[in-house]
């Protein structure tokens, strides 16, 4: 009797190791909002994903809050590049600016956000992670590519925020958690 009790804890145990954090089927629903913050070609790579995901997504590099419009979700893609800022017209507080009243107005209309880096530890550096400390905190989920997250950024404000975290090899990979967060 025992060692049937002492199994079915170790099965249980077994079984909640292997669950997630949190939930990270189901959350999101379309048509779905994508933007970047700091205007990265991984925005390029986001719509990719989403589009062989079978994704209702629209790309709007430089959303603001009268973008959302008929949308449910926002997808925000973190990732700088300081060419691809000046090619928008902006500056790093400019697209900082720009992004929070995004995501005060997407807040406020109840829309949620579901934040992707998808450049690995290439897209990684002081700027990005000032967009990264800014706004993964107010992520309902993250995907994203784990040689971006060596240092553990990424764990650290996803465990702090209660944030459900997917961590993937390669870019491609992402399509498929991706997919299963919409419902």
């Amino acid at each position: 009797m025992l060692s049937l009790i002492s199994g079915v804890m170790l099965l249980a145990c077994l079984a909640l190791a292997a669950a997630p954090a949190g939930q990270t089927g189901g959350i999101f629903r379309q048509p779905i909002l994508l933007t970047s913050a700091g205007q990265s070609a991984d925005i390029q790579l986001a719509s990719v994903l989403m589009k062989r995901g079978g994704l209702n997504c629209t790309l709007v590099k430089l959303a603001t809050g009268k973008d959302l419009e008929g949308y449910q979700t926002v997808v925000l893609v973190l990732g700088a590049s300081l060419k691809g800022l000046g090619a928008a017209g902006l500056d790093l507080p400019r697209e900082r600016e720009r992004v929070s009243a995004l995501l005060k107005t997407a807040r406020d209309k109840n829309i949620p956000v579901f934040c992707l880096h998808l450049g690995g530890a290439d897209r990684r550096g002081q700027t990005t992670d000032e967009l990264v400390t800014a706004f993964l905190p107010l992520a309902r989920m993250a995907v994203v590519v784990k040689s971006g997250n060596s240092d553990g950024l990424f764990t650290r404000i996803c465990r702090d925020k209660n944030i459900p975290l997917v961590e993937v090899d390669k870019t491609i990979e992402a399509a498929e958690p991706i997919k299963k967060a919409f419902k």
